[in-house]
């Protein structure tokens, strides 16, 4: 079982399984999701549910282009939901599930022009952000529908570690950071300290 970022990074076939499972979890929640949700609040700050599926929508599109080498911003640009949000999500998770698929892509450079001006990283550490966004906003949804979500143990273990390295900090202060500051309290589980450690009271909304 993967319990340190480092031995992420290196497991390989192993990360995109894991990221691929995340996502997979996210369509299944998103499945669930109806027009009458699409205005309700969520445990991302200032969002509606219509925030988040577009930010979730745009990200997928956007990691698929870093892994071809594409570092256009505007690709990263979140667009309106059309008429069928839960068919637009799914076609932008298979659309990532696809790019991250190819041969050699954790070998790739990526691109990501919405982090610090720009930044360019390798595939491994790439994929392992999508990994931790997919497996908070899977319950990002949840919480939002009233449902759970639950992740096995060694996926929560691999994902424990990436939560950890996010870097703590005035930069978690600012407007529009990807995440909020570490919330304190009662974590009785792994994927709870995932949450509070990315800003995500466990018990929202609480």
């Amino acid at each position: 079982m993967i319990s340190t970022y480092e031995e992420l990074l290196a497991s390989g076939t192993e990360l995109l399984a894991l990221d691929a499972r995340a996502v997979r979890t996210s369509i299944d929640v998103v499945s669930g999701v109806t027009s009458g949700d699409l205005d309700a609040a969520t445990p991302c700050a200032g969002w509606a549910l219509r925030d988040l599926l577009e930010h979730m929508i745009v990200q997928h599109y956007g990691f698929a282009a870093a892994a071809r080498g594409e570092g256009d911003l505007g690709l990263w640009k979140p667009q309106p939901l059309g008429e069928d949000p839960v068919g637009e999500y799914r076609a932008a998770a298979e659309y990532a599930l696809a790019g991250f698929a190819e041969p050699g892509v954790l070998e790739r450079q990526f691109p990501l022009p919405e982090i610090r001006d720009g930044i360019v990283i390798p595939g491994t550490l790439a994929v392992s952000f999508h990994f931790i966004d997919y497996v908070v906003h899977s319950w990002d949804v949840a919480r939002t529908l009233g449902w759970t979500v639950a992740f096995d143990d060694d996926l929560v273990s691999a994902a424990l570690p990436v939560a950890e390295a996010v870097p703590r900090g005035a930069d978690r202060e600012r407007p529009g950071a990807s995440f909020a500051p570490e919330v304190s309290g009662a974590r009785t589980s792994g994927l709870d300290r995932i949450l509070a450690v990315l800003g995500r009271s466990p018990g929202w909304p609480e």
